[in-house]
């Protein structure tokens, strides 16, 4: 659970703006279980590019004496005299924080040209570095070629350096679509070399299901869909997809349904694949909150917590407003994320679909219903028998935080189209003290 830079700034995000995303943060967010905060792609890359030139052929990024990815200054001051991201990360862990970043799969191009020696080895960039083998959307690295000497010890320089800023997070992107195996692994065996603890993110997605085993082995979360923003086109999809993901959670590993575009978006404008997506120009989305409607919003928290996806905000917290704090912080809907289990889909049609899972608790369940139609439901009944719940559970409504008056049998439910109405079920003779013990 935590906050990724990239849905409101993009590469154009500075420290001043990271900084006040952990203050942000340590006093809104920490109590409910909020702990990362995660500086995506841009900080290693000259300012002169922004969100909207970056992808050109060989853009500029910094290195260090052995082709290993260093902050701009110009964004990041504090790392100035070759200290590196170590500041930053003193800062947001003083909060209690906890500080992630993002990094290319590969080598930096400017690495492989200077032929930068690799620490740890007496290979150098040239000796390891697969010209071939580059990102399809981003041209600032080579893969690395896990064959030669000197490509492990080159993750492993890498992951040590990390260690020493105090990093706790990594995003590794270019890694799993396509599926780069050798190179999961390499970064893989490099944290779990390592003394300091982090958890490994891969993107993008789509993540093949089929791999999903070797992803367990490997890495912490992975990317289930390509870059999701805030579009309902693009979160009815997520339901197929979750569908598609709902056998392979295992405790520590996690199939990652992506960034939650909830609050301030695009404040120094989209990239090209964001105005194709949703269809706009460039001056349409930029700086605006999220174009999810209150109800799509709902959707969205409640699908990622049934599923139990990790949760990375993408709005720009500062500017959150009441609404925006208040899908982020009901704690009621944050312990299903948490604390559930057996996490399943009971039932999908073109217009509804529903997921439970089963509660920590004896006899417990969540059960979370989707309107993904475009008319509003009223009194809509659903055969609970059919789908395995108990009739005679009392029920309670964690958005509106308040218990409904009948049973579970006798329930009919109104839910806006494109809404979703969450529950949790408990057996009627354990209410009282389920209700008393969840305070």
């Amino acid at each position: 659970m935590g906050w990724n830079s990239w849905n409101c700034y993009g590469i154009d995000v500075r420290e001043e703006q990271v900084r006040a995303v952990a203050d942000y943060m340590a006093q809104h967010l920490k109590p409910h279980g909020w702990e990362y905060v995660v500086v995506d792609m841009g900080w290693y890359g000259g300012p002169e590019y922004n969100t909207q030139t970056f992808k050109v052929h060989h853009p500029e990024v910094y290195i260090d004496a052995h082709g290993r990815l260093m902050p701009s200054t110009a964004k990041f001051p504090s790392a100035q005299g070759g200290r590196g991201l170590r500041p930053l990360a003193d800062y947001i862990h003083g909060k209690g924080l906890k500080f992630g970043i993002h990094i290319m799969r590969g080598i930096p191009w400017n690495a492989v040209e200077q032929n930068t020696p690799i620490l740890g080895s007496t290979r150098r960039a040239q000796d390891i570095a697969a010209l071939a083998d580059t990102c399809e959307w981003y041209h600032g690295t080579y893969g690395v070629n896990m064959t030669k000497p000197g490509a492990q010890e080159y993750y492993n320089s890498l992951v040590a350096l990390y260690a020493e800023w105090g990093v706790d997070f990594i995003k590794a992107d270019d890694m799993s679509r396509p599926y780069h195996t050798d190179e999961i692994e390499g970064l893989s065996t490099a944290m779990r070399g390592s003394p300091r603890p982090m958890v490994l993110s891969l993107s993008p997605g789509d993540a093949p299901v089929l791999s999903a085993r070797h992803l367990s082995r490997h890495a912490n979360m992975w990317r289930i869909s390509n870059d999701f923003w805030d579009d309902w086109r693009l979160l009815k999809h997520q339901f197929t997809l979750c569908r598609n993901w709902q056998d392979f959670r295992v405790e520590g590993t996690w199939p990652d349904c992506d960034m939650l575009p909830i609050g301030k978006l695009r404040i120094t404008g989209p990239d090209n694949y964001v105005t194709k997506e949703l269809n706009k120009t460039a001056a349409e989305i930029t700086n605006e909150y999220s174009r999810l409607t209150l109800d799509e919003q709902y959707t969205l928290m409640t699908l990622w917590c049934i599923f139990r996806s990790p949760l990375m905000i993408g709005g720009y917290l500062p500017e959150n407003r009441a609404s925006d704090l208040a899908l982020l912080t009901n704690d009621d809907v944050l312990r299903v994320n948490r604390a559930s289990r057996n996490n399943r889909e009971r039932l999908a049609t073109e217009e509804l679909v529903v997921w439970s899972a089963d509660g920590p608790e004896r006899g417990e369940q969540f059960v979370a219903v989707f309107n993904i139609s475009d008319a509003d439901f009223k009194a809509r009944p659903i055969n609970w028998g059919q789908l395995g719940m108990p009739g005679d559970s009392a029920v309670r409504d964690l958005w509106a935080r308040r218990d409904l008056d009948v049973p579970l049998a006798g329930l009919k439910l109104d839910v806006p189209a494109h809404g979703a109405r969450f529950l949790r079920l408990t057996p009627r003779d354990e209410r009282t003290a389920s209700a008393r013990g969840a305070h």
